[in-house]
């Protein structure tokens, strides 16, 4: 049984510590602890996730809370100079039923604004928001522009920004993210200066113009590096099984997806198959009017992740060449290494493992935004005053 209780501390004020909000499996907490970066609280509602997290972590029972963020109070919470928010897509993203964040799931981003608030002087100079790009078009954009508000109204400047996890492992995953900054911190008011208002592989066009007709919210843009190119493939990451193995599929369950595809998609495999070395794509089923499809995608790079809801949510791997078309789903450990957690220790069933990885970030991605960004901002020296009201004896911890 949890309780929470007070502790006392010495600790700088400007060290590198973060709170991670609906931490799932815990990839966010990999990201930054390759970059220096120390969890002292962390919170997710499913019970299957945090068996994989306290499967990787050891010290999980010291700082993880199991149970709905609607229930925590922001009195409860550990300061921190770091607070992460990867919350639920589920009614932003394009593939579901667009509720917003009144929707039953992506509402919860409400539970974190509330426990910020609660914090009060004890509140994370740094927030780092996470979540699909269809976050930025839903409800024809009055959501992001809510959730920025809201974090203004607690004294934060914002800056978005949207990666795609393509430029770092073979998966291709676009991803949303937003720094929001105590203004306290910043040397220059709502800075986003039109030099540094041009598009580039992290504010693509549309991004641009939400905030450049939005004057009312915020903002303090940060000019950042061009992301880096990836030569990863998705045979890099396959597990090289033995057609004996029980995962691949018989013939007729081949030869059915196989039927399930365009000609032009046929014609693709059938050109693999012709090759003498193995060749690897991967396909999702779809419905195209009414119909279910197989889509076959041969670029060398995997479609994005997702959670195992029916089967579309599966994506399957081929293996072709020699004159042989074998096909199997992608397993725990090639999904692990898609969102560049390679040695993740997985504990739970195969799809119980999809649905954590399926709802992870992608760890290089978190990385590359410490390296470039977070860990940029702790190093200037006006971040140490920025909590001068937190003292030792205020900050509180879970405890067994």
């Amino acid at each position: 049984m949890m309780r929470y209780g007070k502790y006392i501390t010495n600790r700088m004020r400007d060290e590198r510590t973060f709170a991670e909000y609906f931490a799932g499996i815990g990839l966010m907490r990999l990201g930054l602890e390759r970059e220096g970066w120390n969890i002292n609280f962390a919170n997710d509602i499913d019970y299957d996730k945090y068996r994989m997290y306290e499967g990787q972590f050891s010290d999980a029972k010291s700082h993880f809370i199991l149970g709905d963020i609607h229930n925590i109070a922001g009195n409860s919470v550990p300061y921190s100079t770091l607070a992460t928010a990867s919350f639920p897509c589920n009614d932003l993203s394009l593939a579901g039923a667009r509720s917003g964040l009144d929707g039953k799931h992506s509402s919860a981003y409400w539970g974190f604004i509330r426990i910020l608030e609660e914090m009060g002087a004890r509140r994370p100079p740094l927030v780092l928001l996470e979540n699909v790009a269809g976050f930025l078009s839903s409800n024809a954009g009055e959501d992001f522009n809510s959730a920025l508000l809201a974090l203004n109204k607690l004294g934060y400047a914002v800056d978005p920004f949207i990666i795609d996890a393509s430029h770092f492992v073979p998966q291709s995953r676009v991803r949303l993210f937003v720094v929001a900054k105590q203004r306290s911190m910043l040397q220059k008011a709502n800075e986003f200066a039109g030099a540094k208002l041009y598009q580039s592989n992290t504010r693509p066009k549309a991004l641009i113009e939400f905030i450049s007709t939005h004057p009312d919210i915020y903002w303090n843009i940060k000019e950042l590096p061009d992301l880096p190119t990836s030569n990863h493939l998705i045979e890099d990451i396959v597990e090289l099984l033995p057609l004996t193995a029980p995962e691949w599929w018989d013939e007729a369950r081949t030869q059915y997806l196989l039927n399930q595809m365009s000609p032009k998609h046929t014609g693709q495999i059938q050109e693999m198959a012709l090759a003498q070395t193995l060749k690897y794509g991967t396909v999702f089923r779809r419905v195209r009017n009414g119909k279910s499809m197989a889509e076959l995608r041969v670029d060398g790079t995997a479609g994005c992740l997702r959670t195992p809801r029916g089967g579309s949510g599966r994506q399957i791997l081929i293996q072709a060449g020699n004159g042989i078309i074998h096909a199997r789903l992608l397993t725990p450990r090639e999904c692990a290494r898609l969102m560049g957690a390679d040695d993740y220790k997985i504990n739970v069933s195969a799809n119980q493992a999809l649905f954590g990885f399926g709802d992870a970030v992608c760890v290089p991605v978190i990385s590359w935004i410490a390296r470039n960004y977070l860990n940029p901002l702790m190093n200037e020296r006006n971040l140490i005053n920025t909590s001068a009201t937190v003292r030792a004896g205020d900050q509180y911890v879970a405890v067994l």
